[in-house]
């Protein structure tokens, strides 16, 4: 009856997971664990249950370990993290990666409703950031926590909120000055209507002064909305570099111009509105440029790895402590799952440090008392204590993060297409605008025409927004894909890498533990025995053995030894059991260098053993298809043991790398980039971090994209770790979709040179050209662009 119960599979009502008992229920609905049906009883005690209509299991699973949220009532940590406080009013800004869901919004936004103390919710669902306003008397912001905590939606606070880096945008006005040049373009446009359908004799006194109106429009545009260009441009003349801002300031200030004097002199209407549609379309395409992902950070350090505050052990016991103060000589406390800040000696309990972040390596390490553990490991045992031994600022993982081997010693980014076209462009207008106007010499009025009308014609307007608007499409397609680009210039530089270098652990291979197969019978007392000499091991392979047997009754274990890295010895009754390497159990024994083999023993009879192999991601056969088009290495931490494995994907051994640390890993891509490759580092942990910003492109792996990854230019989810290939070639397309705009605006410049060189451009032919090449580049690159991903299954 108990093993019916157990197989019996249900799905959790709050969370979607898998129930595999039906220990938790309420009204006849399931829940996976404890968490998930104490969050289902708040929410009905608060007639809260409609947060279950908005989506079909909204929640998340909430987190089974204990969390210490003591150190949110002190003080100084308080002030570091809201945004305002007083005496009755405090606004905080929380960054909760759970929220994914219509029914989050409607949940989060009615925190009032269990606490009357909570005036204001608003969320910022593309940032997964929550604002709260709150009373200041009636909660504390520790009770905020714990109430957001208890609802399963508990905030990431990490020492990079208090540096409030990560967060940090641009100001610019931009959205202001695209609403002024909006307002102004939709005027100039009304008054020039008239000027296009003919005016009659008696309405010819308004022709002045709509005239009058538009240069007034055209004030604010130039000198507010238009302001950025010139500034570009004077910048970079001083630089003596021609970029595609030059020409558009020198076509802004032309039409400003010409505008002005044909008003002035009553000879025409001037160019007001095409001066105004340049603008605030060149305006909307910075904005779509600047579309990018903040709810993901790029530029992240160890600080968002690392807590706000540390428990340290007083007289009067526990107390937080914030990070900042954290001196040498203090005894902390860390738990289960809690990062390490400082370099420090084990004073106290079982140290088990999974330094994967740090070197890579995935096999946690065991430390001793009396010895130093750097800073960066998490604690994967019990509670342990450390004395610390170093600042925070001068440990081992900071002093690593801030090697200037991890710095660019210089700029290797490539150019993107508008970067090395714009000063060939600059320099051929000059030329053809200078040439109109002494072809036309000795008539100097039809030569300053002509050279004012080929800078207005061949202004580069559809240019400039050929690449935010193609760029913007193909950032939506890879956001829809799990792949997220820190801006529209790295789409370029993907589409000519032809060198992939990755990482290993945490790359290629998944996060979760290695695969576990037993060769050989057991029965259930020989089971007993291996258990019950495992469960002594703090080694993980041991812990993995353990949690492949399932909970069996322990055996008392009357001998005991452990030799570190080869094998154990026990007796259990009248059985001796040893569990180890081939070597430890055999003496002279080749172990395979493809997977982790652990031998059992009992009473001298080899019963088998355990092989122990990584799970490489999905689709990593599909990375092997690549070196036709690539060079393909492999970068490692490990050992090789797995090396004969990889060869169907790397090819060739030398390919490959391992034992490989931090330096060496930024030393093999500088190597290959001095050998012209174009090199991207796919990588995960600080151990990649210095290849990563070495590389042409970096681009981190990670299966959760709200927890931490190393500062980087992309952030590849591992679930489309297997679409790579796609993304690849999607990007060329991409490129190839520039070129192809760009001839098109060619096009329309040369049928509007042939106009403007002979002095006789109107107005109208003018308003006529802009918006007209202007909406078909737009219209041909979001096609396009869309097109070229559904060819490649992206949509």
């Amino acid at each position: 009856m108990t093993e019916s119960i157990l197989s019996e599979k249900t799905v959790c009502y709050h969370c979607g997971e898998d129930c595999l008992t039906t220990r938790y229920r309420i009204e006849d609905k399931p829940f996976c664990c404890q968490g998930c049906k104490a969050v289902y009883s708040i929410l009905a005690d608060n007639n809260l249950c409609t947060y279950y209509n908005f989506n079909d299991h909204p929640g998340a699973t909430r987190a089974r370990i204990d969390k210490r949220f003591d150190y949110l009532d002190e003080p100084q940590i308080v002030t570091e993290l809201v945004d305002y406080t007083d005496d009755k009013l405090t606004i905080v800004t929380l960054y909760i990666p759970h929220i994914h869901c219509s029914s989050c919004i409607w949940l989060l936004e009615k925190l009032n409703k269990f606490n009357p103390a909570v005036y204001y919710c608003r969320i910022d669902f593309l940032k997964k950031q929550l604002n709260i306003k709150y009373d200041t008397q009636n909660i504390t912001l520790r009770g905020l926590v714990e109430l957001l905590y208890d609802i399963g939606y508990e905030p990431v606070i990490s020492l990079q909120d208090v540096i409030k880096k990560q967060n940090a945008i641009p100001k610019d006005n931009l959205v202001q000055r695209i609403a002024v040049a909006g307002f102004c373009f939709g005027n100039v446009m009304l008054l020039s209507f008239p000027e296009y359908l003919g005016l009659s004799e008696f309405e010819q006194s308004f022709k002045h002064f709509f005239g009058w109106l538009n240069i007034l429009f055209s004030l604010p545009m130039v000198f507010y909305s238009g302001r950025e260009y010139f500034e570009s441009a004077w910048n970079n003349l001083k630089n003596k570099v021609l970029n595609i801002d030059f020409p558009l300031a020198l076509g802004i200030a032309v039409l400003f111009l010409r505008t002005i004097t044909e008003v002035l002199t009553q000879s025409g209407a001037g160019f007001a509105d095409t001066l105004c549609g340049l603008v605030f379309f060149l305006l909307v395409g910075k904005f779509v440029q600047r579309k990018t992902y903040h709810h993901i950070s790029f530029e992240r350090d160890y600080r968002s790895f690392f807590p706000v505050a540390v428990q340290v052990i007083t007289e009067a016991g526990e107390k937080p402590v914030p990070l900042s103060d954290l001196k040498v000589g203090r005894r902390i406390v860390l738990r289960h799952n809690e990062i390490i800040p400082a370099d420090a000696i084990l004073l106290k309990g079982e140290a088990l440090i999974d330094f994967s972040f740090v070197t890579g390596e995935s096999v946690p390490v065991s430390k001793t008392l009396g010895e130093i553990i750097y800073a960066g490991g998490r604690q994967t045992s019990e509670a342990i204590e450390l004395e610390v031994i170093k600042p925070v600022s001068q440990s081992y993982l900071t002093q690593l993060w801030n090697n200037e081997a991890f710095a660019r010693s210089n700029d290797n980014r490539m150019q993107t297409f508008n970067e090395r076209v714009s000063k060939y462009f600059t320099s051929v207008l000059l030329m053809i605008a200078t040439g109109s106007l002494l072809f036309w010499l000795p008539d100097w009025q039809r030569g300053l025409a002509a050279l004012t009308a080929v800078l207005i014609v061949a202004c580069p307007c559809a240019l400039a927004l050929s690449t935010p608007f193609t760029m913007s499409a193909a950032l939506s397609i890879f956001d829809r894909n799990l792949f997220y680009l820190k801006n529209t210039a790295v789409v370029e530089q993907l589409a000519r890498i032809n060198t992939i270098v990755f990482d290993k652990t945490g790359t290629i291979t998944t996060a979760t533990d290695n695969h576990i197969d037993l060769t050989g019978q057991l029965n259930d007392h020989q089971k007993q025995l291996i258990y019950s000499a495992c469960s002594n091991s703090n080694h993980p392979l041991s812990r993995m053995i353990c949690r492949y047997m399932g909970n069996l009754t322990k055996l008392p274990v009357e001998k005991y030894g452990e030799t570190p890295g080869k094998g154990i010895v026990a007796r259990i009754g009248e059985s001796e059991v040893k569990i180890g390497s081939g070597r430890f159990l055999f003496g002279r024994y080749k172990d395979d260098a493809n997977a982790t083999k652990v031998h059992l023993m009992v009473d001298g009879e080899h019963l088998g053993h355990f092989t122990f192999r990584q799970h490489y991601r999905d689709g990593l056969h599909n990375i092997g298809r690549l070196d036709s088009d690539y060079q393909l290495f492999l970068l490692s931490g490990d050992s090789n043991h797995e090396q004969n494995e990889l060869l169907s994907v790397f090819k060739e051994a030398d390919s490959m790398h391992f034992n490989q640390s931090p330096q060496d890993k930024l030393d093999f891509v500088r190597f290959l980039q001095r050998m012209k490759a174009k090199v991207t580092m796919i990588g995960d942990g600080l151990n990649d971090a210095g290849a990563l910003k070495q590389s042409d492109l970096g681009i981190a792996v990670t299966d959760n994209v709200n927890n931490f990854s190393p500062g980087c230019d992309a952030i590849l989810d591992g679930r489309a770790f297997s679409k790579l290939p796609l993304f690849l070639r999607f990007s060329k397309s991409t490129v190839k979709i520039i070129h192809a705009s760009f001839l098109i605006s060619l096009t329309y410049n040369l049928i509007g040179l042939s106009y403007a060189v002979s002095g006789m451009l109107s107005p109208l032919t003018a308003a006529i050209l802009m918006p007209l090449s202007t909406a078909t580049i737009i219209s041909f690159t979001s096609i396009a662009t869309h097109i070229a991903a559904k060819r490649r299954n992206l949509i």
